[in-house]
């Protein structure tokens, strides 16, 4: 607010992004203050046109074409990065897809996305305005298009599968 009245404009997206990044970092310099223990994705959108900002608790900001954050998020980041070619080229309806079956990716095979656990908003300039959420009639009609869940999800175990001892009784990491 007091930008607007010192600048006579609106703030920049990333200024104010940096701002809150700068104040979630604050918290981390004081052993009597807790942190901040979230991380902001923010979108806006100012002269330049929309922007996507992740903020983390340490303090740190980053701009991006298409993010995800929170559980199982590397399954939507590896959808989008799978289909970031054609973002540049691809028209809204596009879009709002693709980022629909991202959200998708990151739900369990016995659970499916519906209107009351999901929701779309467009930020950008256009026709409506900067900010539009989807009314849920038109946010089924891209639910109903989602890729159907076939196999139940890979657990994410980063240990190789236990092998047989050898014959001779030693543990496979014994070098003696």
């Amino acid at each position: 607010l007091n930008h607007h009245y010192v600048y006579d404009a609106p703030m920049n997206v990333g200024r104010l992004v940096s701002q809150v990044a700068d104040k979630s970092q604050t918290k981390t310099q004081n052993s009597s203050k807790r942190p901040y223990g979230v991380g902001l994705l923010v979108a806006g959108v100012d002269e330049k046109g929309p922007h996507l900002f992740e903020t983390c608790p340490s303090g740190i900001s980053n701009e991006y074409y298409a993010m995800a954050i929170g559980g199982k998020s590397t399954s939507a980041k590896t959808y989008l990065e799978k289909h970031f070619a054609n973002f540049a080229d691809a028209d809204l309806e596009t879009l709002i897809q693709h980022a629909v079956e991202a959200m998708n990716k990151t739900t369990s095979s016995d659970q499916a996305l519906t209107e009351k656990n999901c929701a779309v908003a467009i930020v950008g300039v256009g026709d409506g305005g900067n900010f539009k959420e989807l009314p849920a009639n038109e946010l089924q009609k891209f639910l109903d298009k989602l890729e159907k869940k076939d196999e139940p999800d890979a657990t994410m175990d980063d240990t190789a599968p236990a092998t047989a001892a050898p014959a001779d009784g030693a543990a496979p990491m014994d070098t003696a």
